[in-house]
C-alpha cells in the first residue's frame, strides 16, 4: 500500500465531512454540499479499496477502513501494515 496515498486520502476524507457537517449545521449551501460530497464520498471508497489491497490486513483492519471520516487515521496507525 502506498501510505502516502492513503494518508492523502483519509486527510482528505476527514476534511470533507467536516465541511459537510459544518455547512449543515451553518448555512446549508447546496454548492458547497455538491462539492464536498462526492469528494468525500470518493476518498472514502479509496481508503478502503486501498486498505483491501494491503495483504497484511486482517479483516478487523479492514472493518476499521470503513468507519466514515476517521478510518483510514485509524488504519494507518495500526502497527502491523507496511506503511
Amino acid at each position: 500500500m502506498n501510505s502516502r496515498t492513503l494518508r492523502v486520502a483519509a486527510g482528505v476524507e476527514l476534511a470533507s465531512l467536516a465541511v459537510l457537517l459544518v455547512n449543515l449545521v451553518t448555512v446549508h449551501w447546496p454548492g458547497v454540499s455538491s462539492l464536498a460530497g462526492p469528494t468525500h464520498g470518493c476518498a472514502y471508497l479509496l481508503v478502503i479499496i486501498l486498505t483491501y489491497r494491503q495483504e497484511a490486513a486482517t479483516t478487523r483492519i479492514r472493518a476499521t477502513a470503513m468507519i466514515p471520516g476517521i478510518g483510514g487515521l485509524l488504519v494507518l496507525r495500526h502497527p502491523g501494515l507496511r506503511h
